[in-house]
This record gives C-alpha cells, structure tokens and sequence, in this order.
C-alpha cells in the first residue's frame, strides 16, 4: 500500500528521492555542458586555418585556450556577410557558385543545403515561424506541426482548392524533431498555436513533459480545423 501521511517510508525511499532529486539538477547541466564543450571544440578547428607561426597556441608558448576559435569564427562569419552586403561582395558570391555549378557532385549537395539554408535563415520567409496544431497520423489523433510554407511547382494543380486551400507542414518526430514528415494539408484542417516556435520545440523534444504556459488565443488566421 502506498505511504500515506503518519505512515513510515519504506527503507531507502528517502534516498532514492534524494538521489533523483540530485540526478535532476545535474544530468541537464551535464548534458548542457557537454553539447557547448563539442561545440567550442568543433569551432577552435578554424584555427588550423591560420599559419603555424601566427597561431594563438604558439605564440602563447604552446598554452591551449579553449574557446579562441569560436571568436575566429564569428569574427569571419560576421566579415563574411559585411562583405557579401555590397555589389563586389555579391559578385564574388556569384562568381563562386559559377565555379561550384561546374562541379556535378558538390553542385547537387551546395544548392541544396542552400536552398534549405535560405529558407530557414531569410528574415523575408514564413518556414518554422509558426507552429500548428494538426491531426496526424489519423482523425482524432493531434500532433505539433511547423508551418513550412505552401505547396509549389505543379502540386496545387492536383489539390482541389489551388495552393491558397493548403498548407504545408513539418511534422517532427519526439524526441529527434530533425527527423519527421512533410504534408500537405487543408488550410481549413490547421489550428495556429500561440506558443513560439523555441517553445513547441521543448514540447515536443521533452515528450510533452515541458508544457508551454497558456496563452489567451487571438484567433486563427490560418483556419479551424473541422471535426466532420
């Protein structure tokens, strides 16, 4: 029978909740510090880039300080898009994918991941900015989804409606969400939350333990779903 209050814990109850009290607190910040460490050392590989005799390591006398590549690497980031800001910058940009367009294999891979990384990254698009609420994989059964943008190429000629009726959607696995589906679904079937997108993302990374708070709705411009 469970302990109720007067009632004596079984031995070692007090220890196991103390225990994963302690596990609580530490494996997220373990895990936390882990996911920057891989990070920081992955960008102090950018210094390899730079000549032995100019860097930071040899001219400390041979001290490694972690964390000096990734300044390295923003730095050229930053420079980066300082350049490609003005019309000599955007003309190397197209000079160089000329060059990468004669290369068959890396030209399939580069305009792909940039085509991707394009709509990710313009502050113009709509891709991951708004995340749904949407019945998957049947009627009934609701899932988090993310707005990905609306049906292109010849597909809207086959969708009753056009491409105005639908929309399409990102439907990411728990706990992986980098893994998932691509849909296309009714507009009038797609419920907008409230939630941010960092906010669905905890919810569906942690199983939907780590709820988001309530918001009050401000409506659905993309439409109601519609139980028939």
């Amino acid at each position: 029978m469970p302990a109720t209050e007067g009632t004596p814990h079984p031995p070692g109850y007090l220890v196991k909740k103390y225990f994963i009290t302690g596990l609580l607190i530490w494996v997220p910040l373990a895990i936390t510090v882990w996911v920057l460490a891989l990070i920081v050392r992955a960008m102090d590989q950018s210094l390899l880039l730079l000549p032995v005799a100019i860097r930071p390591e040899t001219l400390l006398g041979g001290v490694y300080i972690p964390g000096i590549g990734v300044i390295l690497t923003l730095l050229v980031v930053f420079v980066t898009g300082l350049i490609t800001a003005n019309i000599i910058g955007q003309r190397l940009v197209r000079f160089w994918e000329g060059v990468l367009s004669r290369i068959p294999v890396v030209k399939s891979v580069y305009y792909s991941v940039k085509q991707v990384s394009d709509t990710l990254f313009s502050s113009s698009g709509v891709a991951f900015r708004k995340a749904l609420l949407v019945q998957y994989p049947r009627q009934g059964s609701w899932t988090i989804a993310f707005l990905t943008g609306q049906p292109g190429g010849d597909v809207p000629l086959h969708l009753e409606g056009g491409a105005t009726a639908y929309v399409s959607v990102y439907v990411p696995t728990t706990p992986n969400p980098t893994s998932g589906f691509f849909l296309m679904m009714p507009r009038k079937d797609v419920i907008e939350l409230e939630m941010s997108v960092d906010e669905a993302l905890k919810y569906i990374i942690s199983m939907g333990v780590v709820a988001p708070p309530l918001r009050h709705p401000s409506g659905n411009p993309l439409g109601r779903a519609q139980n028939e």
